[in-house]
């Protein structure tokens, strides 16, 4: 008679001197081998992917192609998979996504919000579902989310308007502002005006339209037709225009050129899009300020390893108010470019090349 194991798949016969000896030995054998099958099932469960989602407001603008290729390339070298939604400017149909990526069981959520109010049912729902929330370059208000990464907005305002005062010390000056439901738009002001209230308190710098105009969804489209208004209304006196991103700055010059105005108007921006860099070479803009898209996609898709796996973030060691608790944060310093360090600032980092800046 022959006794065959389950596990080794073995067999065995009995005989008059060690049999016993020998059924126990492979008993035992059957009994490590079923222990190892457990424990390799019990390691595969521990080793689950960790799956991000990436809710973005818009693809429209160039900067976040790169944002999200940038931070799904640092995720995936990191060992997780990323799901990216983008909903095309509506806050609605970003809640919407964000609730789609929560079913499918993501461990973090990282938001660019369309409305930085509307998102905070975004964080409400993820964390009843212990999702932690990542607010990426755009504060989300009236919530709880777990890190704020971004440059420091403010300052990327003031750097705005500090450098066209020390340019144009004195003069007419339009302030465009970006969408009105964007809390960077709201921050970016309160930087320009932090950098221009001495010259306006003493007369030096007059604000045309009261700095009531603000570009919607931070359409270029919009920028163009505030800035028509504004030149119509002021008879073509401005000075300098303080725009908060290189797409108004786009619509802003286009409105200059139909009055033969550009170059000879200072026009700010933020960004450093491939066509701001052009447009800083060939003179029609005045400046930009990079933020290096690198290092905040980067460190952003770490913080959501390291949140995902229960880990600390070292890095957060600055909080920002929402009206609702001091988020923890990481705030990067931006930079101020012109055309004298373009290539210093944005080509030597690889954001843009040589050739195409240049169109050589």
């Amino acid at each position: 008679m022959k006794y065959r194991c389950t596990f080794t798949n073995s067999f065995w016969l009995p005989n008059p001197t060690g049999w016993k000896i020998g059924m126990k030995a492979t008993l035992l054998l059957c009994v490590l081998t079923a222990c190892l099958v457990i424990l390799s099932g019990c390691a595969d469960q521990g080793a689950k992917k960790i799956k991000i989602g990436l809710s973005m407001d818009s693809l429209r603008v160039e900067r976040w192609q790169k944002d999200r290729d940038i931070f799904t390339a640092e995720a995936e070298k990191l060992g997780a998979e990323v799901i990216v939604q983008s909903a095309d400017g509506d806050e609605r149909k970003q809640n919407e996504q964000a609730e789609n990526m929560i079913t499918q069981g993501v461990d973090v959520l990282v938001v660019i919000p369309k409305d930085s109010v509307a998102a905070s049912q975004i964080v409400q729902a993820a964390h009843a579902e212990g999702i932690k929330v990542i607010a990426y370059d755009r504060l989300i208000r009236e919530s709880s989310p777990d890190l704020y990464i971004s440059f420091d907005n403010e300052q990327v305002g003031y750097l705005q308007a500090e450098y066209l005062l020390r340019q144009k010390p004195k003069g007419d000056y339009f302030l465009l502002g970006g969408a009105p439901t964007d809390n960077n738009a709201q921050l970016l002001r309160q930087g320009q005006m932090r950098a221009l209230q001495a010259a306006i308190d003493s007369g030096d710098i007059r604000l045309v339209a009261e700095g009531k105009h603000w570009a919607v969804n931070w359409d270029p489209r919009d920028a163009l037709k505030k800035a028509e208004q504004v030149l119509t209304q002021t008879d073509n006196k401005v000075d300098a225009v303080v725009a908060s991103n290189d797409g108004t700055a786009g619509g802003v010059i286009q409105a200059l050129e139909g009055q033969n105005l550009a170059g000879s108007v200072l026009v700010s921006g933020q960004d450093a899009e491939l066509a701001a860099c052009q447009r800083i070479v060939k003179g029609t803009q005045t400046m930009t300020v990079y933020k290096p898209i690198h290092l905040i996609a980067t460190k952003a898709a770490q913080a959501a390893v390291a949140l995902a796996k229960g880990e600390p973030i070292a890095e957060a060691t600055q909080t920002v108010n929402n009206g609702k608790i001091d988020v923890p944060s990481i705030l990067l310093t931006p930079i101020q470019v012109d055309k004298d360090n373009l290539d210093a600032a944005v080509i030597k980092d690889g954001f843009h090349t040589r050739e195409a800046v240049y169109q050589e």
